[in-house]
């Protein structure tokens, strides 16, 4: 996901663009911490009301059409309760592409809890049946995790730029070390004989659990964000997340045991490796991508592990 742009940074003509968009003059009140896109900026409107934009450089031909199917999913959700802030403008600069959300006055959560997981676990229940957008998620998590396109299974590959190039660079995750090589390896395997998903039924966050997109006040989640990524497949992608990231603290072994009896359910064994290949992969890929070679074999033992885990309960 793109980095967002500092407040000193935003262009002239991105906050022309909003203030035309909302009929009012902003006033930039300072950057937001948290979150992996962590530009977002707090703003106030003539009036008084507060609003955070987020302002990224335009990264495809498609990305505001991708960015008005987020607006979209925000409102389709909100409508049946989930929290999530509403979205007051869209739009885009021959350089960037930006969108305007209520502030909610809460903090990001620091860490992961068990009470945070289970109240995120219900709030994830809210996405059940509820896919509004053919942006799939459950059939992209197939294609990473196996290593396949769905052509091959006889479908149609219809793929968002931003997978395309991910998919290629995990390609290339083998060739980074011998540990990563078997764990790559290991996690194509264990998926190798699955087939592809049949339907993609449900809302996906697809980046729930990073701490800084949860937002608490007294211990109560009170808002999710940086849903730009939403789209279909089923809501066990979220509640994945989850896992990988109750790995933290072993205060969440009990907790995690109840995700992945929760996923099981949901997704069947199989269904299970592949989301969870899937979210390895991904997370071998960051620090991979960006050099960061001192975080890769912590990683890996914690994609062992998982598996490991996993196979337990088969």
């Amino acid at each position: 996901m793109n980095e967002g742009t500092h407040p000193e940074e935003l262009p002239a003509e991105v906050l022309d663009a909003v203030a035309g968009a909302v009929g009012a003059e902003i006033t930039l009140l300072g950057r937001l911490t948290g979150g992996a896109n962590g530009g977002a900026t707090r703003v106030q409107l003539a009036g008084g009301a507060q609003a955070v934009l987020k302002a990224v450089p335009r990264a495809h031909p498609d990305h505001l059409d991708e960015t008005l199917r987020a607006q979209r999913i925000v409102e389709h959700m909100r409508r049946r309760g989930y929290p999530t802030p509403a979205w007051l403008a869209v739009g885009a600069t021959a350089t960037h592409v930006w969108h305007l959300m209520d502030f909610v006055d809460a903090a990001p959560a620091p860490e992961l809890t068990s009470s945070l997981v289970e109240q995120l676990m219900e709030i994830i229940e809210l996405q059940a049946g509820q896919a509004s957008e053919p942006y799939d998620h459950w059939s992209y998590a197939w294609r990473v995790a196996t290593g396949r396109d769905s052509a091959v299974a006889g479908q149609d590959l219809d793929e968002a730029p931003e997978h395309s190039l991910l998919r290629q660079s995990i390609a290339r995750l083998s060739g980074h070390s011998s540990a990563v090589s078997a764990l790559v390896e290991r996690l194509r395997l264990v998926c190798a004989d699955v087939p592809p998903p049949r339907d993609a039924p449900d809302m996906v966050h697809a980046d729930l659990a990073t701490p800084g997109n949860i937002l608490v006040r007294d211990g109560t989640v009170v808002a999710v964000v940086d849903i730009g990524n939403a789209g279909s497949g089923t809501r066990a992608i979220d509640l994945t997340t989850l896992v990988w990231y109750s790995f933290d603290d072993p205060l969440l072994d009990d907790v995690r045991k109840r995700l992945w009896t929760r996923i099981l359910d949901l997704v069947g064994w199989d269904g299970t490796a592949v989301l969870t290949a899937a979210h390895v992969l991904h997370m071998l890929e960051i620090p991979v991508r960006h050099g960061r070679h001192d975080v890769v074999p912590g990683v890996v033992e914690r994609g062992r592990r998982a598996l490991d885990e996993l196979n337990a309960l088969r």
